[in-house]
């Protein structure tokens, strides 16, 4: 069964199988990778049967097609929930990006964040002037853009706009930031939807195949407007992401806080922007993505250690939503996908993703079956691997040991 995760993450040998090996030994060898092999595999099959397919006799490129038709199916419904949802409660136009970010905001979750204050963010922009997004969006000076874009929009057109050497300068900013240039407040997700708006989206969304901008230090997300005939599959794919960014920023948002006392909290801020953030220590070789605490936190309740966390994170901070189940909620026709963020199988030695955003994007980009997306699958089955040896005790005191020099001496001391 270890053979099955290794093919599955295609990972590099013979350090995978070594780093499983010790994982193991720590642990007093549960033989949890079987364990999750197997349960992957009987997973696997029910989901095939869902399908109307036979495990015994359906080739790994017949259950590719098979996805991406059921991906197709499940975006015209969940298209028209989120139309109905925008005529309902937004406009009559009936938008659709309108849709996801209404459904977006009536999922009851908590949408608290960290992040950087607007007249901080106003204080960096003015120092950089985005000059060619000024004259995208139709403004003569930067304190008119200001004054009526909202700032994640300001930000959205310079990152759609500007070279990559303004970009370095504006974020280069980030490294003399202190704690206090930050607050708690709700993530923001906007729309922008103006004419001027969609003639700057147009070209880069039709060439892109996806309209998402996330800025974790900002707590926003922003989708830009769809084409009139988007091509299938756009849909499930932005709403699918914009829920995933959401999980992104609420886990830099603690990592931020957690790290409000540490002399290079600016040099935190600007690597996180660009990467999810990282302890060092190492599972299977490989650094362990703070996101990942994040997720083990909000599944485990009674292990969270108020010792270790406290004053800077509660209990309530620790909050990841699988993205299987807001879709579900949003559209039930979408309860298929329900707890097949990890499920694949193999193909050679190349997986067939089972993950709703591989399918998506795999159906909207029009992707061939030997050129099929895995990322997400991969991505999703490295963190669920690792989360079944959070649960137990000697690896939650590796992490620990590790996580404990990264925050104030005074909150372990």
């Amino acid at each position: 069964m270890t053979r099955f995760l290794s093919e599955a993450l295609e990972a590099k040998e013979p350090f995978f199988r070594t780093g499983l090996r010790q994982l193991e030994s720590a642990n007093g060898n549960p033989s949890t990778d079987i364990r999750l092999s197997s349960e992957i595999v009987s997973l696997s099959k029910s989901k095939l049967r869902q399908l109307g397919l036979d495990h015994k006799d359906t080739t790994e490129e017949e259950l590719y097609h098979a996805l991406i038709e059921k991906l197709r199916l499940d975006d015209k419904s969940v298209t028209k929930t989120l139309r109905t949802l925008a005529a309902t409660h937004v406009s009559a136009e009936a938008d659709v990006v309108a849709g996801i970010v209404e459904a977006m905001k009536r999922l009851p979750d908590s949408k608290r964040c960290f992040a950087i204050k607007p007249t901080k963010l106003k204080t960096l922009l003015r120092k950089t002037p985005p000059k060619k997004a000024m004259k995208a969006l139709g403004y003569r000076s930067l304190e008119s853009m200001l004054k009526q874009e909202h700032l994640s929009l300001v930000l959205s057109a310079a990152w759609l706009n500007e070279s990559a050497s303004w970009k370095k300068h504006y974020t280069d900013q980030y490294k003399k930031l202190s704690p206090t240039d930050f607050e708690d407040r709700n993530i923001t997700i906007l729309s922008p939807n103006s004419a001027k708006w969609k003639k700057l989206s147009d070209s880069i969304v039709t060439s892109t195949k996806h309209n998402i901008l996330s800025f974790k230090e900002l707590g926003a997300i922003v989708l830009l407007p769809l084409p009139a005939s988007p091509p299938a599959g756009v849909v499930t794919a932005s709403l699918s992401l914009s829920l995933h960014e959401l999980n992104e920023i609420r886990a830099c948002s603690t990592f931020l806080k957690i790290n409000q006392v540490r002399p290079d909290f600016g040099d935190i801020v600007s690597r996180i922007i660009n990467t999810e953030p990282e302890l060092n220590s190492k599972l299977l070789d490989q650094p362990v993505p703070w996101n990942l605490i994040q997720r083990y936190y909000s599944r485990i309740n009674g292990h969270f250690r108020e010792d270790v966390f406290e004053p800077y994170l509660q209990l309530e901070d620790m909050v990841w939503h699988p993205i299987e189940e807001k879709l579900a909620q949003i559209d039930k026709s979408l309860s298929f996908w329900k707890d097949t963020s990890h499920l694949g199988v193999i193909s050679g030695r190349k997986p067939v993703s089972f993950n709703i955003l591989d399918s998506a994007l795999n159906l909207c980009n029009e992707v061939s079956f030997n050129e099929r997306l895995t990322h997400y699958f991969k991505r999703s089955l490295w963190h669920e691997l690792l989360l079944r040896y959070f649960n137990h005790e000697p690896v939650e005191r590796t992490i620990l040991s590790e996580l404990e020099p990264e925050l104030a001496m005074e909150a372990i001391s």
